[in-house]
């Protein structure tokens, strides 16, 4: 006997008419013990004589409910095995995703440059070297000779105390430089997975595979094709770049290469959608740290 199973909506129903069956049971029950007391049956066993007192210890037959407790007894154990048997038996089913062949594969390598990190401004330019100008020979007079000055001190001499003007205050310091933003790394040493695969067992290797596979799953079950695109009959592949942050949140979604019809924004979308999910992505290794990590991902719509 092969395996029995039982899909939700199987299971549901069937418990259903076991409950309609378990109430019918109960009032054909009621509707046949309320006929047989509204009886007459004082007037047929007016005349009866019992073999035992405890014959009539219901005092009259018809209305014996214990007649009935061998059958009653045998139904309610068929119902409880069944109600356990629909319970084992329920089994779900994981929804398909139709995922396309080489879903991360396209047709042409599209080189774009990465966001660039701040960088440093330039040095200003060094100032322009001094011009030097020739004199006329006729501007050029013949020094006075220096008049000297006698400077001997004697004890009448009065020498004046020199008035020291107060220095300005020093310039402020320049402000300090603008930190610099972490370098976006286009491939490290452990390139960051989707949610879902860290608890298998296996090297980064498989559980990079399982988790690109899990990406994979999502995308395309919550991928929305446009209805604009497929009243025109839009096919193709849509390419998108994000980064993944040291700490796993999906940042910068950009659509690099769009088909058009409202594909690319539905692809951007569904990516935006991953920092909602339970979990986050695991970042991207380099050396043993999180750094930033860019990836390209290839949507593909088709038309079934």
């Amino acid at each position: 006997m092969g395996d029995i199973a039982f899909t939700g909506t199987t299971s549901l129903i069937l418990i259903l008419l076991l409950a309609v069956l378990v109430i019918g049971i109960i009032l054909f029950f009621k509707n046949y013990f309320k006929q047989k007391s509204n009886a007459n049956l004082t007037e047929t066993y007016k005349d009866h004589k019992w073999d035992s007192p405890l014959a009539a210890r219901n005092k009259y037959p018809d209305v014996n409910a214990f007649r009935f407790t061998r059958p009653i007894f045998l139904f309610g154990l068929a119902a409880a095995l069944a109600a356990t048997l629909f319970a084992f038996s329920w089994t779900t089913y994981d929804e398909v995703v139709d995922i396309p062949d080489g879903a991360l594969e396209w047709d042409e390598e599209i080189e774009i440059e990465p966001p660039r990190t701040a960088e440093p401004p330039p040095p200003p330019p060094p100032p322009p070297p001094p011009v030097i100008e020739e004199v006329p020979e006729e501007e050029i007079e013949e020094e006075d000779e220096p008049e000297f000055i006698d400077q001997d001190i004697t004890e009448e001499t009065v020498i004046e105390e020199p008035v020291v003007e107060e220095a300005p205050p020093p310039p402020p310091p320049p402000p300090p430089p603008p930190p610099a933003e972490p370098e976006i790394f286009k491939v490290v040493e452990q390139m960051p997975r989707f949610p879902g695969c860290e608890d298998v067992s296996g090297s980064n290797k498989e559980k990079e595979d399982c988790a690109k596979q899990k990406m994979l799953q999502y995308i395309y079950k919550n991928l929305k094709y446009p209805a604009i695109a497929r009243e025109n009959g839009v096919e193709g592949t849509a390419v998108l770049q994000f980064v993944v942050s040291e700490t796993g949140k999906v940042v910068d979604v950009k659509v690099v290469r769009d088909i058009g019809a409202g594909c690319g924004d539905a692809a951007a979308k569904v990516v935006n959608a991953m920092n909602n999910l339970p979990q986050r992505w695991t970042p991207g290794k380099q050396r043993g740290r999180p750094v930033k990590v860019l990836y390209t991902l290839p949507v593909k719509f088709k038309l079934e």
